[in-house]
């Protein structure tokens, strides 16, 4: 029997893969309006704190994800939907969700440069 995650796969991880960096970069793109802690963004995306705890340095240094506040001893993030890659991203992710996983050739994806 498969679990949750497996059966509600979006298009997004179907289309690029399922890697531990997409399932975040996915979680954090369907949930772009909120901020997170760390421990919420590892179990949101079904990726395990250790492994989220050896790239996510990367992501905020390149600026994809951007801290947010501070409340205790916990850093919040939340995508950086100014930064170009993620604007491309988001877009890639909603022309997915409006085709619908098809195969349509004929349709132009204008991307930002």
């Amino acid at each position: 029997m498969k679990n949750d995650n497996e059966m509600n796969k979006s298009l997004f991880l179907e289309q690029l893969g399922d890697t531990p960096q997409l399932r975040v970069l996915d979680f954090l793109i369907d949930n772009h309006f909120f901020d997170f802690p760390i421990t919420a963004i590892a179990k949101g995306s079904f990726v395990s704190y250790n492994s989220l705890r050896k790239f996510f340095p990367s992501m905020i240094n390149s600026g994809v994800v951007a801290i947010t506040r501070r409340i205790g001893k916990s850093d919040y993030y939340r995508l950086n939907i100014n930064h170009l890659f993620v604007k491309n991203l988001m877009r890639l992710d909603w022309s997915l969700a409006l085709s619908g996983g098809k195969n349509n050739s004929t349709d132009e994806i204008p991307v930002l440069a």
